[in-house]
């Protein structure tokens, strides 16, 4: 059979509440009425919750959905494990939450037949359901990356992204996250995109932002919400990246 034009890479670690309320039903009801050939790869992070057996035999009922395994290595992580198996041409990675709804990628696809290497959903400025603190450090998080890096970017942050294949399979392999390999603990929040961006910009791919729908529709309670921490750690990193390139650290040789 031909490749898939579209692979749909989901990283999942401890999300059986997000699971139970139906997202994969949503994602296959959608896809099967697509027009556009595509697979599904779940990438398992190390899950303790019971998600993981919930996510194979959904698989096992549904053509085109595989899981494969990880260690828990945290979100970037569980990409890269589905790129290296990914068959499509273009891929997508995009949150098991399903805040932004797969049917978006519509606003994505065509922007690939006109030369973009790298098409990223943005969330805007004003995010539904943020709660107040989460719009301040949001707010303030765009502020200071935009010193630094992206300065044309709105929203690095949204987790709904897609590239070509041979992008992703030149970009990934170099983020700090992948190169350091520790093991995650719990749940982590990591700057890794804006390395993803900066490293496909810098790689010379055209990078377009486009608006999507985004609705916080995360259920799952498991998830340690340490919001300055997070917001402190994602500003190191941000530093960390702009140190990293002025080192030659991403220089390809």
């Amino acid at each position: 059979m031909p490749n898939p034009k579209l692979s749909i890479i989901i990283p999942n670690y401890n999300e059986k509440e997000n699971l139970e309320r139906g997202v994969l039903d949503q994602v296959y009801n959608y896809l099967k009425k697509a027009g556009f050939t595509w697979e599904v790869i779940i990438n398992d992070d190390g899950s303790t919750d019971g998600g993981d057996k919930f996510i194979e035999d959904f698989a096992q009922k549904h053509s085109g959905f595989r899981m494969i395994r990880g260690k828990h290595g945290g979100k970037a992580a569980g990409i890269w494990n589905g790129i290296q198996v990914a068959k499509g041409d273009i891929i997508l990675f995009t949150d098991m939450d399903q805040s932004t709804p797969l049917k978006e990628v519509e606003k994505l696809l065509p922007w690939f037949e006109k030369g973009y290497g790298v098409v990223f959903g943005s969330r805007g400025k004003a995010r539904q359901n943020f709660p107040w603190y989460r719009q301040v450090t949001s707010w303030g998080f765009r502020f200071v990356r935009g010193i630094f890096l992206l300065r044309q970017v709105v929203d690095t942050q949204c987790g709904f992204k897609a590239m070509t294949i041979d992008a992703a399979k030149q970009i990934f392999p170099l983020l700090s996250v992948i190169r350091e390999t520790k093991k995650a603990s719990g749940w982590t929040v990591s700057a890794f995109d804006v390395e993803l961006l900066f490293l496909a910009e810098k790689f010379g791919n055209k990078l377009k932002e486009v608006d999507v729908i985004w609705k916080d529709e995360d259920v799952a309670t498991n998830k340690n919400k340490r919001f300055l921490k997070e917001s402190t750690d994602m500003l190191k990193q941000i530093l960390q990246v702009k140190l990293n390139d002025l080192q030659g650290k991403y220089d390809q040789k």
